[in-house]
């Protein structure tokens, strides 16, 4: 299946919408080529010094013309953007719903800047796949056909002459617009690399200005700018050249018609006073074509980000839902690896060879190594991020390849450095443990933590906001609000990894005393390479340095 189907089923509409939105552009531009036809002949017949009643029936249609257009552009507008705003709905979800499992073992090789263009800069172009790829030249096939076949019933010989110049119009000039502006589909991905060199760039801003590199860094902004704006200055140059063809073909068309029905007036064939409708209608009938040229260079510029958002969506997720999944059984649950063993890809090092232990329920146990030994990999396998290459990961007895990722996420409640604390409130950061709890729930969770008496203290208390990323916390604090949301939750197994990564030793001790006391019962994993809080493990784990080769 070609790139282009593929995106116009993922940015499907209903078909009545689309017919209705094709249908009044037609009647729109059907309604200007009738009014321009009509004003031309009343002219010409009010030269001649009629009787009023001789004009009452041009009268009248210029009026029914003038009126009905602007309404029915209306409503063309109003049609069109329901699809093009329907399309890009179904899109978003469509797309995300794609990547979603894709993180976070298959999205790490890209940038987050050019992650974050693909998911909203490319995904908002596909509105442009049906507003300016397929409704255009429907609009332009029907009325251009209303048009020539109106001509051909007074001139046939004229309507030829216009059915040529809206061919070259719709075809030919539209053809060179898109072999001009070939360089500007990339302007994708050139929006794509200069979003994420600006992310870098600010997200790194302290360390390129401590390390005298931001000029070099300002330079790399430069180029990736200098390419978008060079797209941009090629699709600017084929659109102007676009309208100059469309000019000239335009004006070569109502000559030729003018010339055809002067000629046929000269034989004594066609009325005098048809000569200035026909020109004028011909003159309205590149309505049609007009936007088509515009159209099938952004249509370019649309299928290159649409192929953007394909490349990500087509990659398999790293793990899939079975197709009969199994419950996991009520109650505090066993937690066990048995001679486990995984890559994140086919050819690369083992991540994690022959790792094993039991987690009984209620207990604690600590996986200690060095860094790169495989703990993050431990992690990984836990949430289901990742499947065992061999060996099995269980819970509750069950395999975790026979349970629902939803099942297996929800049995566990993970804190610790790869935390995520987003900007927002410190209340709603902890509320994102169990979104359906009360406010008492996450004060209690606060308290547990340690951390009520610092957030009571706070201008807006548990309002306030943290910042990006949390940057308005101390790390100390950061960590307590992870560790928090995690007592929140609902899980059966708490998951400590790394929680004291950053701290002095003094307030890292404190702080794991702080979470253990407030385990309640809960097992615990704590997966760290420091000292504090492993005297109060039930059973310590050392991981091994990982294998340099497979």
């Amino acid at each position: 299946m070609t790139a282009s189907r593929r995106l116009l089923e993922l940015t499907a509409v209903p078909r009545r919408r689309q017919a209705l939105a094709v249908l009044l552009g037609a009647a729109t531009v059907v309604c200007g080529i009738g009014l321009m036809a009509t004003a031309g002949y009343l002219i010409s017949r009010a030269a001649e010094h009629p009787d009023v009643l001789a004009l009452t029936v041009a009268i009248v249609g210029v009026r029914f013309f003038g009126l009905t257009r602007p309404i029915v552009r209306y409503l063309e507008r109003l049609a069109s953007h329901d699809v093009a705003l329907r399309s890009l709905a179904r899109a978003r979800a469509d797309a995300y719903g794609r990547l979603e499992p894709l993180a976070p073992t298959r999205l790490d090789g890209y940038r987050e800047g050019d992650l974050l263009a693909r998911v909203v800069t490319d995904v908002d172009a596909l509105q442009n796949l049906r507003l300016r790829g397929v409704m255009p030249p429907l609009v332009a096939l029907v009325a251009g056909a209303a048009a020539v076949a109106v001509t051909g019933v007074l001139l046939p010989l004229a309507a030829v002459v216009l059915a040529a110049g809206l061919l070259l119009g719709g075809v030919a000039v539209p053809a060179v617009a898109v072999v001009l502006g070939r360089r500007a589909e990339r302007r994708a991905a050139a929006g794509g690399r200069l979003s994420a060199e600006l992310v870098e760039t600010l997200s790194g801003a302290e360390e390129l200005v401590a390390y005298g590199a931001a000029a070099e860094a300002l330079e790399r902004l430069r180029r990736a700018d200098a390419e978008l704006v060079g797209g941009a200055r090629r699709a600017a140059f084929a659109d102007g050249a676009a309208e100059g063809l469309h000019l000239l073909v335009l004006g070569a068309t109502v000559t030729g018609v003018l010339a055809v029905t002067v000629q046929a007036h000269t034989a004594g064939r066609l009325d005098r006073v048809l000569i200035a409708a026909l020109a004028l209608l011909a003159l309205a009938a590149f309505e049609s074509v007009q936007p088509l040229a515009q159209s099938a260079r952004e249509l370019g510029e649309t299928l290159a980000a649409g192929r953007r958002i394909l490349e990500l969506t087509d990659r398999r997720p790293a793990v899939t839902d079975p197709a009969a999944p199994a419950g996991l059984p009520a109650g505090r649950l066993l937690l066990a690896f048995e001679d486990v063993r995984a890559r994140y890809a086919p050819g690369e090092p083992a991540a994690l060879a022959g790792l094993s232990f039991r987690l009984e329920p209620g207990r604690k146990l600590a996986l200690v190594g060095p860094s790169g030994a495989g703990k993050t990999t431990a992690v990984a396998l836990l949430l289901r991020f990742l499947d065992p290459e061999a060996g099995r990961v269980t819970l509750g007895g069950r395999d975790l390849r026979e349970l629902r990722q939803e099942d297996v996420r929800g049995a566990l409640a993970v804190a610790g450095q790869g935390s995520y604390v987003f900007s927002t409130s410190i209340r709603e950061n902890v509320r994102l443990g169990r979104p359906s709890a009360s406010d008492a729930d996450i004060a209690s969770a606060l308290r547990r933590a340690c951390s009520w008496e610092w957030v009571s203290e706070l201008p807006d208390g548990w309002d306030t906001l943290v910042g990006e990323q949390g940057g308005q916390l101390s790390g100390g604090q950061r960590a307590r609000l992870t560790v928090a949301r995690a007592l929140l939750a609902d899980a059966t197994v708490l998951v400590l990894d790394e929680p004291t990564a950053h701290l002095d030793a003094t307030t890292a001790a404190q702080l794991m005393d702080e979470i253990l006391d407030a385990a309640d019962g809960r097992s615990v994993l704590l997966i760290t390479h420091r000292p504090e809080g492993l005297d109060r493990m039930d059973e310590i784990v050392a991981l091994a340095p990982r294998p340099a080769l497979a």
